[in-house]
């Protein structure tokens, strides 16, 4: 049995997220949906900031201008959290007065 590992056709055509999941639709009509824990601006996002997003790259990714945050579609798909640093999210967090 072959498994295909190409990733590179898939792509985001929507995103939404609710308190603690991130939800994206696929083009080949599947969803993919990742615990917010995985990615700390979206947990410490508002609500308003989580629905500003753009899709990037033809929807390879998508893009949160509010809290400079991009995740890519290939990530998501192999599960892998954000790699931020943790000192690079605790100078972010302190510049948002949290």
């Amino acid at each position: 049995m072959s498994i295909s590992t190409d990733l590179a056709p898939m792509q985001a055509i929507g995103v939404g997220c609710n308190d603690d999941t991130l939800i994206v639709a696929l083009s080949d009509e599947r969803s993919i949906s990742a615990p917010l824990a995985w990615f700390p601006r979206l947990l410490n996002a508002s609500a308003e900031e989580r629905g500003d997003w753009r899709l990037i790259g033809g929807g390879t990714g998508v893009h949160w201008p509010q809290i400079d945050e991009d995740i890519s579609v290939e990530n998501l798909i192999a599960g892998r959290p954000s790699a931020e640093k943790p000192e690079s999210l605790a100078r972010w967090l302190a510049s948002r007065g949290r």
